[in-house]
């Protein structure tokens, strides 16, 4: 009984030898051709890695540049907009669209490492695109010849609540049908004070109490011309020359009128355009904007 039970042992041990062998070696086999050789997803991410690696140490100074470019433009933007708008610009972070990506563990690395590089590239082409369009409009400004259309709105502290139908296709009133509205509608009270948007010359003075009602024509600087319709009262002259702000009349509703408004409109020569597009530096962005919605989906026109 103890011999067989020697063997036995014997055997085991000799068993458990040849298993460790093989197991040793196995490892070793692996650490060794793990060392040597790559498998295709390691040389991926190695290759990754080297790419960021490259890359990364850029990126600082190019982020830099970009806030030091962004800043000077801000500067520049503000002097401009004070000098042509005389009021404050409105503030915008032209960054801010970049906040999605900050505390977010959803995007990977890489796509972010090489969004930010691409982003930085074209932030700075960007930059001095910008800077150049910048030196153009200065240099323009200075220049004499050059004429800016009329800016200021007709009327005195006006809310975009008081906005009415502006130009394209309208419900008329009378008639309840699609026609052609050429301006914009401001609902104000009888007998308000309509000024002048800009400095310019009365062409043309109409007494009337059909179609466009008691209208003023102005000419301006630059082939601009504003027009105003159904005025209560007229209070200048045809040839006479009024100064911007200069109270040529008061609204009402003369001629083909639904209610007592301002009936604006702008153009140069022959080309009807938009008086939205032109009044932006005389309200504050919210209220602009809010402006150009009530023009655009007010589907009735006040004449």
């Amino acid at each position: 009984m103890a011999g067989n039970r020697n063997v036995i042992l014997y055997y085991l041990w000799t068993t458990l030898k040849f298993v460790l062998t093989v197991l040793s070696l196995t490892v070793a086999a692996y650490a060794v051709v793990a060392l040597v050789y790559s498998t295709d997803e390691e040389k991926r991410l190695q290759e990754e890695n080297e790419s960021y690696a490259a890359l990364y140490p850029s990126l600082p100074k190019k982020i830099d540049k970009i806030g030091t470019d962004l800043e000077t433009l801000s500067r520049k933007d503000d002097i401009i907009y004070k000098d042509i708008f005389h009021s404050e610009p409105p503030q915008d972070d032209p960054m801010s669209s970049l906040g999605i990506f900050f505390g977010s563990d959803s995007i990977p690395d890489a796509k972010l490492v090489f969004y930010t590089a691409a982003k930085a590239d074209k932030l700075t082409g960007d930059a001095a695109a910008v800077d150049s369009l910048f030196r153009h409009i200065v240099s323009s400004l200075k220049d004499s010849d050059v004429v800016l259309p009329p800016m200021s709105l007709p009327l005195d502290s006006i809310s975009y609540t008081q906005t009415g139908a502006g130009i394209g296709t309208k419900i008329n009133p009378f008639y309840t049908t699609m026609a052609q509205h050429n301006g914009v509608d401001f609902v104000v009270a009888q007998d308000t004070p309509v000024l002048a948007s800009a400095d310019g010359v009365v062409s043309a003075v109409k007494h009337s109490l059909k179609g466009e009602g008691n209208t003023v024509t102005i000419k301006h600087k630059g082939g601009y011309i504003t027009r105003y319709l159904h005025l209560y009262e007229i209070k200048v002259s045809q040839g006479q020359s009024v100064k911007k702000g200069k109270v040529i009349g008061s609204a009402g509703m003369s001629g083909n009128s639904y209610a007592p408004h301002l009936h604006y409109e702008v153009w140069r020569d022959s080309t009807l355009l938009d008086p939205l597009n032109y009044i932006f530096a005389s309200v504050s962005p919210d209220e602009y904007s809010n402006m150009v919605y009530m023009a655009r989906y007010t589907k009735q026109s006040m004449d």
